[in-house]
């Protein structure tokens, strides 16, 4: 695997306190995955020799696998971002490329840090900054005859600073010698009583080092996540984004504004996805299938010319091709479902294997059960898996009938061709094909008549 020539350093050490919430900011979730997972894994498309990751508390730190090893910096005590990327390259000999990114900018993209690596190539530090109209909250770019001279922080700004409109993203690209060299020397005299990494732009300045700067394709890849409020916008931009993705790549979204994507998609073709549909997570969609309204899908895989209706939620599961599920149905963990499976309203099916062109179409529950093809499940049926204890398996051969409201008390196994009658209790292995039946007596009483209600005073 070809690794580029820099390391990058993610600063993660912030509290987040406007987040106003337990867990630390970047935490926090966007589209199906952390907001430091968001920049974690932009930094590794780059394929960096390196990430180095400063955080204030590790335990709290929860991320998912990664193809680069992740160093860990412990910033302790906050004294702002010159004082953490300090920390982060101490170690780091000379010569090498530091691109320093931040945690909270979850939507910064592979092209901007490439445009940002070009520049650099032709200085000694590179900045992405850019013109805005309402800067608020932002450092400001400060230049003398168009040269970059330095950056003022907003809470240190004059007012006539504040009125400059080209900020400062934070992000920047610099050698880690010179990086070093800057980083001693700046100080804390301003009101946050801070580190700031923004000082060391002066310091270039003065020690006539080349400035470059470039902008981000676009203005919301360099916005920073601060409190709920702006999470919620950066996650309305997100789910945008995607939408668009998909409806360029083909599928048929049939009111974007109310479909959401938290995780990956992947699909075939003719692909149709109906209002207020969630997918989670890792998620396949093979040709023609299509989703009705409501549904919520969740780390599976539906496969070709299958419809999924209504309010259906899967979750885990394998759905072989041409199935019908739902409406409100529920389809959960290590299921599968082989081809021409119809599962019909209210059926909720848990960590079995049902077999082709087999129907469980009203009010039933199918857990722990290994289901032989063109079985049919009656209405009210159920496998009766959990003694309190341990949950025990059902083994339905091919082509059994099961009449409704039958109940089939694990551990059983059942032989192929059985039909067994409605309203049967199963307590032992049926071995013989044959027809299964609890004897039962029908009494009618006559002259009965139903108790009267006692109306209390």
């Amino acid at each position: 695997m070809f690794r580029q020539n820099i390391i990058v350093v993610i600063l993660a050490a912030g509290k987040g306190t406007r987040m106003k919430s337990n867990y630390p900011k970047v935490l926090h979730f966007l589209g199906g995955k952390t907001i430091l997972e968001h920049v974690i894994h932009t930094a590794q498309s780059i394929q960096p020799k390196k990430i180095i990751l400063v955080c204030n508390d590790k335990k709290k730190m929860t991320i998912s696998n990664n193809n680069i090893p992740i160093e860990w910096i412990i910033q302790k005590k906050p004294q702002g971002t010159g004082h953490a990327i300090l920390l982060a390259i101490k170690k780091i000999i000379n010569n090498e490329n530091i691109l320093v990114l931040y945690g909270d900018v979850p939507l910064i993209s592979i092209e901007s840090i490439k445009k940002l690596q070009c520049t650099k190539k032709k200085s000694h530090i590179s900045l992405l900054t850019m013109t805005i109209n309402n800067p608020y909250g932002y450092g400001r770019i400060l230049r003398t005859k168009g040269k970059v001279r330095g950056i003022i922080e907003e809470n240190n700004a004059t007012d006539r600073q504040k009125k400059i409109k080209e900020i400062y993203s934070g992000i920047f690209i610099a050698k880690s010698q010179d990086l070093k060299r800057w980083l001693k020397k700046i100080n804390n005299n301003n009101k946050k009583r801070e580190f700031y990494a923004t000082d060391i732009i002066s310091l270039a300045y003065l020690e006539n080092k080349c400035i470059k700067t470039t902008e981000p394709l676009s203005q919301e890849e360099i916005l920073g996540v601060n409190n709920k409020l702006q999470l919620s916008i950066v996650e309305n931009i997100f789910q945008k984004k995607q939408i668009k993705k998909l409806l360029t790549d083909g599928v048929i979204l049939k009111d974007s504004s109310h479909f959401i994507l938290r995780g990956m998609l992947k699909h075939g073709k003719n692909v149709e996805i109906d209002t207020a549909v969630i997918i989670e997570n890792n998620v396949f969609l093979g040709d023609d299938v299509k989703i009705g309204p409501g549904c919520i899908i969740n780390n599976s895989t539906i496969n070709s010319y299958t419809n999924i209706k209504a309010y259906t939620i899967i979750e885990n599961c394998i759905i072989g091709k041409n199935c019908i599920i739902g409406p409100f149905s529920h389809i959960k963990s290590n299921t599968s479902l082989n081809e021409g499976v119809e599962i019909g309203n209210f059926v909720e099916i848990k960590n079995s294997i049902i077999k082709t062109k087999s129907k469980a179409k009203h009010l039933s529950y199918i857990g722990d059960a290994e289901v032989g093809s063109k079985v049919n499940f009656g209405a009210g049926s159920i496998t009766c898996n959990y003694d309190s204890a341990n949950k025990l398996k059902t083994i339905i051969g091919n082509n059994v009938f099961i009449g409704s409201n039958t109940e089939l008390i694990a551990p059983i196994k059942i032989k192929k061709n059985t039909t067994i009658a409605a309203g049967t209790t199963l307590l032992k292995d049926v071995n013989v094909s044959c027809l299964v039946y609890n004897k039962k007596k029908q009494i009618h009483k006559k002259n009965w008549t139903r108790p009267k209600k006692i109306h209390k005073k």
